[in-house]
C-alpha cells in the first residue's frame, strides 16, 4: 500500500540566518521553479522557524511496510542525479531502491533555473545554432579556470546531445534554448515555454520513476555505507526517521547533493563564505561524501564553493541567470553599469561584492520578462520592483533618475550596434531594453554549489585514497568533485546530474548483473 504525499518544491527556503553580507542553480541548482497553487509547511532550524514554500503536485511515495531486506542497487538520495540512476538502472533489468532523507523527493534539482547546457543537440539545429562539443569543453575549461577534471569534463560534453535525446524520449522535452554566462552560443536548454527546469525535470523523471514501479522511501536517511573485503554489502538507514534497518545490496550508488546547505562545512573550506546566504535546499549537508570519506573514498577540490551573483537575499531565492541571458543588465546604486553582466559567475560576484553596498540591481524591461517565465514568482514573492518608466522605477529604487536613463539608453545603442565598448560583453544582446514597463530586482552573491567532493572515474566509480575504485560504489551529481574546476559555468550542473546519474545506474546494474 502507498500513501498520497504532497510533494513539495522547497523554493529558495534554505538560508544561513547570521550575518548575510548582501548577496546572492542550484541549485540548483541553478534553481527556483515551475509553479502550481502553493502550501506552507514549518520546519524547524536551530530557533528560527521558517516557512517552507511547497507547490501542490501530489505523488505516491512507498509505505515503509514494503521495504525489502535487499535490492539489487540502492540509491542514495531523490535528486535529477538519483532520479536518472534509478530509471536507467531499472531499464537495464536491475531491481533499484531510493532512499531520501527529506520529506519530499527532488532534492536541489527543483530549485534548477536557467537550463542543462548541451551541444551538437538536434534542438540547437533545428533553432539554427552552430554549436561544437569542442566549444562547449574549451569553454568550460576556462570558466573552471583550466583545473577542470579534463576526463570526466570530455564525458560530460561528448554525452549532452544524448543526454537530451533521452530525456526526450521519456517526456522531458528541453527545446527552448537561452545563453548562461561563460557560454558563446545559446546551448542552455529549457522547457518550451522557457519556464525554470528544475520542477519540470523532477516532475518528469518522477513520472518515470512512477511508471517503473520504482520505490521511492522519503524520511529514511542512510546513515552508514557497509563495506566488507573491499566490496559494498548495503547500507544502514533510519526509516521513518525512528527505525534503524539494514538493506543489503552489492552496488549503491550516492547522488546525496553538496553541502552548500552546512555553513560549519562551508567555513571550514572557505572562511570567506561565513555568514552569507545559500540558495541550497536543506538537505544538502554533505551527508554522502562525509560517509564516502568514512570509507577511505578520497576527495577533491573541497575550496572551491561557487557563489552565485544574483540572490535575493532575504529568502536565499536564487534569481535565474536566464534573466541576464535574456537581457537583462546589472547596476549600482549610483545608476551605472559596472560589469560584464555574462561574464563567469565568479567574476560577476567579485565584481558585486567590490561596491561600497555589495549589492546590485537587476534592471529588464517586459521583453525580458516574457522571455523568463520564473520572473512571475519573483513577482508573486515581492521581489520585483516597478515602473511605467525609467523615471518611475528609479524613483521607487531609490536610484538617480537620469543616471539610470543614461545607463540604459547606452545599452541600448550597444545593442543597435552590436557591441559594448564599456565591458565587452557580447552574448545576450538580441534584444534591447525597451519595451513596456521596466523591473529591478535587489540582488547580491549567496552560496551556490560546492564544486569539490568525492572522486570519481568516468564510470562513476568512487576512488579511493590510494586511486583504487571501492567495488560497488558508486556516486554522481554536485557530491562529486572535479568535472567543473574551481568555478562552474550555469546550466552545467543539470548536465553533470543527467549525464552522471545515468551513467551510475548503468554501471551499477552491470556489476550486479555480471
Amino acid at each position: 500500500m502507498k500513501n498520497k504525499l504532497l510533494l513539495r518544491s522547497l523554493l529558495g527556503i534554505s538560508l544561513f540566518l547570521t550575518g548575510c553580507s548582501d548577496s546572492e542553480d542550484t541549485a540548483a541548482t541553478d534553481s527556483a521553479t515551475d509553479e502550481t497553487a502553493s502550501e506552507v509547511e514549518k520546519t524547524e532550524t536551530g530557533s528560527e522557524e521558517r516557512d517552507v514554500v511547497t507547490s501542490a503536485t501530489y505523488r505516491e511515495y512507498t509505505d515503509i511496510s514494503e521495504l525489502e531486506d535487499s535490492y539489487d542497487v540502492i540509491i542514495v538520495g531523490s535528486g535529477g542525479a538519483g532520479l536518472s540512476a534509478a530509471i536507467e538502472a531499472k531499464d537495464a533489468g536491475a531491481n533499484p531502491v531510493i532512499f531520501e532523507m527529506m520529506p519530499v523527493a527532488g532534492g536541489n534539482t527543483k530549485k534548477s533555473s536557467a537550463g542543462m547546457n548541451a551541444s551538437e543537440t538536434k534542438f540547437q539545429e533545428a533553432a539554427g545554432v552552430k554549436d561544437t562539443n569542442a566549444a562547449f569543453f574549451n569553454e568550460t575549461l576556462a570558466g573552471g579556470n583550466e583545473t577542470n577534471n579534463e576526463e570526466l569534463l570530455h564525458y560530460m560534453v561528448d554525452h549532452s546531445a544524448n543526454a537530451i535525446d533521452w530525456l526526450d524520449s521519456i517526456g522531458i522535452t528541453l527545446d527552448n534554448l537561452t545563453t548562461t554566462g561563460g557560454m558563446s552560443v545559446e546551448r542552455t536548454h529549457r522547457p518550451s515555454d522557457g519556464s525554470a527546469v528544475g520542477e519540470y525535470l523532477v516532475n518528469g523523471l518522477l513520472d518515470n520513476i512512477e511508471e517503473r514501479e520504482i520505490p521511492v522511501f522519503v524520511n529514511s536517511q542512510v546513515t552508514q555505507l557497509l563495506e566488507e573485503d573491499g566490496k559494498i554489502t548495503g547500507v544502514e538507514v533510519l526509516v521513518g526517521q525512528t527505525e534503524e534497518r539494514t538493506v543489503n545490496s552489492e552496488a549503491v550508488v550516492v547522488a546525496t547533493g553538496g553541502f552548500g546547505a552546512n555553513p560549519e562545512m562551508v567555513v571550514e573550506y572557505d572562511p570567506d563564505l561565513e555568514g552569507f546566504v545559500t540558495t541550497n535546499h536543506e538537505g544538502s549537508t554533505g551527508t554522502g561524501i562525509d560517509m564516502i570519506s568514512a570509507l577511505g573514498g578520497d576527495v577533491v577540490d573541497m575550496s572551491d564553493i561557487q557563489i552565485h551573483p544574483t540572490v535575493q537575499q532575504s529568502s536565499g531565492y536564487l534569481i535565474t541567470e536566464a534573466v541576464r541571458g535574456e537581457g537583462a543588465i546589472l547596476v549600482s546604486k549610483e545608476g551605472i553599469r559596472f560589469t560584464n553582466e555574462m561574464n563567469t559567475r565568479d567574476i560577476v560576484s567579485a565584481d558585486i561584492i567590490a561596491l561600497p553596498e555589495q549589492k546590485a540591481y537587476l534592471i529588464f524591461d517586459d521583453g525580458v520578462r516574457e522571455r523568463v517565465k520564473a520572473i512571475e514568482k519573483y513577482d508573486s514573492e515581492g521581489f520585483v520592483m516597478t515602473g511605467e518608466s525609467l523615471e518611475a522605477l528609479a524613483e521607487a529604487m531609490s536610484l538617480p533618475e537620469e543616471a539610470l536613463k543614461e545607463t540604459v539608453e547606452a545599452w541600448n545603442t550597444a545593442v543597435a550596434e552590436g557591441k559594448d565598448e564599456t565591458f565587452n560583453r557580447s552574448t545576450a544582446m538580441d534584444e534591447d531594453l525597451s519595451t513596456g514597463s521596466y523591473y529591478a530586482i535587489e540582488v547580491a552573491p549567496g552560496v551556490h554549489h560546492t564544486m569539490g567532493g568525492v572522486r570519481i572515474n568516468t564510470l562513476t566509480e568512487v576512488l579511493n585514497t590510494q586511486g583504487n575504485k571501492v567495488n560497488g560504489l558508486y556516486a554522481a551529481g554536485e557530491m562529486t568533485g572535479g568535472i567543473h574546476g574551481s568555478n562552474r559555468i550555469g546550466g552545467n550542473a543539470v548536465a553533470d546530474i543527467i549525464i552522471f546519474g545515468r551513467q551510475a545506474g548503468k554501471q551499477a546494474a552491470g556489476y550486479v548483473t555480471e
